[in-house]
């Protein structure tokens, strides 16, 4: 083989290759390409799912809010809660100190 014969070799198998990638590519993009019509059901399901992300994130703000209401609430009841158990600690231990008072004004009298 000498050197025309095998340039000419050369460039023949460079062009069948160049060919077989040509048609690879071509033969991929035939079945892959998205039709018109899947791209408008592709465009609506996004559209979809922006919504749907967006009534998430209200429904995770109001759950939030709802919370925070919910847990000021719990707290301001606690708090009248201990305020109520103190006032009737108190009216108890009045009523202790006065029945003590009687019992000794009765004992005395």
């Amino acid at each position: 083989m000498n050197r025309t014969e095998f340039i000419a070799l050369t460039a023949v198998i460079l062009f069948v290759a160049f060919v077989l990638g040509w048609f690879a590519h071509w033969l991929i993009h035939r079945f892959v390409r998205v039709k018109g019509s899947e791209m408008g059901e592709l465009d609506k399901l996004a559209q979809q799912l922006h919504e749907a992300e967006e009534q998430r994130d209200q429904a995770v703000a109001y759950y939030q809010q709802r919370e925070q209401d919910l847990t000021n609430t719990l707290h301001q009841t606690e708090a009248e809660l201990s305020a109520a158990m103190d006032g009737l600690r108190d009216a108890r231990t009045e009523a202790e100190e006065l029945r003590s008072q009687l019992e000794k004004s009765g004992q005395s009298s």
